[in-house]
């Protein structure tokens, strides 16, 4: 049977936590925003040997689960001697991860560019960086926002495993109050109401900004 008055009592607590679930969240997602670049552009390079390389780093990491790299990061680091604090391993083992996927993003906003703005950088004697940050860049990230976002709430969903390396999000706090207490149903239904309640109106915005730049693009 559902408890209230146990629901309203454990309610401060998961909450409290789930400031270092957004924590995660969006440190992991910023990680994953440099990194994903960082993928496209060696990916891109004129060197073959950095260019595969890259691309097989990266579908070696999309392919594999995430959950099987943050146990790599947290417990096999350790004996080539570096040892993460549990935030920061999962927050690199987030940032990678979604950091593949953001590069197959970046690679297509930038392949929708039309080869004539390359050649206007050209003809005004751009640098390779300013064409970048200039032309190509400001050109190829709006249309593709509306797919970033939805990667930023997947992971954001995908944090509780997290709770696998020890770290106390929003689940394994549930799941402490849990096995404390003997009663599973009212944390753990919190938790899933805690992300919904976030996810969903998220997800709203991220269908409004869609449809706004399918109109601007149009």
């Amino acid at each position: 049977m559902w408890d209230w008055n146990y629901a309203f009592e454990i309610l401060p607590e998961i909450a409290s936590a789930l400031w270092i679930t957004i924590a995660a969240t969006l440190v992991g997602f910023l990680l994953a925003l440099v990194v994903g670049l960082v993928w496209t552009l060696l990916i891109r390079s004129n060197n073959k040997l950095i260019s595969y390389g890259a691309d097989g780093i990266v579908k070696f990491i999309r392919n594999t689960p995430l959950l099987v790299q943050l146990y790599f990061i947290f417990y096999v680091f350790p004996t080539f001697g570096l040892s993460l604090e549990p935030f920061t391993a999962g927050v690199i083992g987030l940032g990678l991860h979604y950091s593949t996927y953001l590069s197959e993003v970046y690679r297509s906003g930038i392949e929708s560019v039309g080869p004539g703005q390359w050649e206007v950088a050209t003809a005004l004697n751009f640098t390779r960086k300013k064409t970048w940050t200039r032309i190509i860049l400001p050109q190829a990230i709006p249309p593709v926002l509306p797919v970033i976002g939805n990667y930023f709430i997947t992971m954001f969903k995908e944090t509780p495993l997290l709770s696998a390396i020890t770290l106390v999000e929003i689940l394994q706090t549930a799941q402490n109050i849990g096995a404390g207490t003997f009663r599973y149903t009212e944390p753990l239904t919190i938790v899933g109401v805690l992300f919904l309640v976030l996810s969903y109106p998220a997800s709203i915005a991220l269908r409004q900004l869609e449809n706004r730049m399918a109109a601007r693009y149009d």
